[in-house]
Formats: structure tokens, sequence, C-alpha cells
């Protein structure tokens, strides 16, 4: 499995007028974990849009433990799920600053060419990323 860590801080724009992470947000945590694991790997949007594909979300969990806070630097814990199938599944384990994990998530991304057209085989260039990162 690919993996990659990423921090950031709890934006003020984020939380409620308590001062804790607005559940929402979670989304945009785990979208920077996933632009982080792209930047790390080679697979970033740009790359899949330079192909001619578009990877839309399709499925979201998210399940809370604990509160994030205002202030507070969060780690994002993104792993990249290998599957057969032309999709991408990532898993998210979110952190707070004393290592207690606050988050987990996962979502699933489905591939759709320049005419929107669901593809129901990986295209090439995820193929050979998977081959490059001997995940096949």
């Amino acid at each position: 499995m690919l993996k990659n860590s990423h921090t950031t801080r709890v934006r003020f724009n984020e939380c409620d007028p308590l001062g804790i992470v607005w559940h929402g947000h979670y989304i945009v945590y785990f979208e920077d974990g996933r632009e982080a694991f792209g930047r790390e790997h080679g697979l970033t949007y740009l790359d899949v849009q330079r192909n001619g594909f578009a990877t839309p979300i399709v499925k979201t969990t998210t399940e809370h433990f604990l509160p994030l806070k205002y202030g507070e630097i969060v780690r994002i814990e993104t792993t990249f799920m290998n599957s057969n199938s032309a999709k991408m599944i990532f898993c998210y384990e979110l952190f707070n600053e004393t290592n207690q994990r606050v988050c987990a998530g996962e979502t699933t991304q489905v591939f759709i060419d320049q005419n929107g057209d669901l593809q129901l085989y990986n295209p090439p260039f995820f193929a050979d990323w998977k081959s490059k990162m001997k995940l096949n």
C-alpha cells in the first residue's frame, strides 16, 4: 500500500462559534490528504486531467471520534487502497497534536473521460502508474 502523511493547521473559518471544526470540513482535510498523496506519488489532479480524465468522488464515509479545535495541527494519513476496478479508493486517518485519532474515512473516485463517460477499465496512464508503483 502507498501512503502519505501531511500536516495542516485548523483554520478559523473551519470552526463553529465554539472553536470546534464543523463536520463538513473533514472532507476538505481528506482533499488535502489526496493532494499531498498525489504530489508525493506522481498522481495529481493535473496528471489525471492531462491524460484526458476526471475522477469524481462517488462515495464518502466519515467517522468522528474526537473534535479538532481552532489552531491545532492535524496530521492526515492517506492510504491508497489498490483495486482491480477502474477506481481509486483512499482511506484517511486524522490525528491531533497529541496523536489521538480524531477521524477516519474513505473516498471512492471513478474515471470519466472528456465526454463524461464512465470508464469500466483502468485508463492506460493509471495502469502504467500502478505498474510503476508495483501495485499490479
